[in-house]
């Protein structure tokens, strides 16, 4: 079963980048692509796709826009993806993307959509409820909270960090074993060990866990 998609960017070149890449994948159905906030907003609610690409700053006010239609997303199509493309790591959009919550949402730096691969994952990761977020953006919040002098961070092991990075890019128990090469048993401890040194509480299931470690690494608190 394909994946819908609708694109918003204003820039021409990213816009038909994005379309002809996405159009050429068996997997994926592009069935709008936009320049500007307003024919975003009505492609969605028009198409109702299963997931949305989009820029953060477009017209009209080159400002927030992207932010704006992934909480219209929210509110009025809960079940669509949204994955953000933002030349540069911008903390606060990280936050308000995911304040509230991280279920099929995602934060991807335009570098990396040169990569279809890169890109497909992630749409793929946000069609079905999860997230995903650049590993770029979560080196960036780690050391900025490290150079904030972040007490309870820098208590984290360096095999520790290690499952927090894979952790805040939303990956599972498995598929952080896969990557560190650890058993999944010594994942749940880490998990364990970095929730209790952080001060994180709550319900340890992936998207709860996910969203309290970028909150704490954005904000510096769950």
């Amino acid at each position: 079963m394909s994946i819908s998609v609708v694109i918003a960017d204003d820039s021409f070149l990213i816009r038909e980048g994005l379309s002809r890449m996405l159009s050429g994948s068996a997997e994926v159905r592009l069935l709008a692509a936009c320049q500007d906030l307003p024919e975003a907003l009505e492609a969605v609610d028009s198409h109702r796709p299963d997931v949305v690409l989009t820029d953060i700053r477009m017209p009209p006010g080159l400002a927030d826009e992207g932010i704006r239609l992934a909480e219209h997303c929210r509110v009025t199509h809960p079940g669509m993806g949204v994955l953000l493309l933002s030349q540069y790591i911008e903390i606060g959009y990280v936050r308000t993307l995911l304040e509230a919550g991280t279920q099929g949402r995602g934060y991807l730096l335009k570098e990396r959509v040169a990569r279809l691969g890169d890109l497909l994952d992630a749409v793929r990761e946000v069609a079905d409820g999860g997230s995903a977020i650049d590993p770029k953006v979560v080196q960036a919040l780690v050391r900025i909270r490290t150079r904030a002098g972040d007490r309870k961070l820098a208590a984290l092991s360096p095999r520790e960090l290690q499952v927090l990075a894979q952790i805040a890019q939303g990956h599972t128990n498995a598929a952080v074993a896969d990557h560190l090469v650890l058993t999944r048993h010594a994942v749940e401890k880490h998990i364990n060990s970095i929730f209790t040194k952080l001060g994180l509480g709550g319900d340890p299931g992936t998207h709860p866990r996910v969203r309290a470690t970028l909150l704490y690494l954005a904000e510096g608190e769950a």
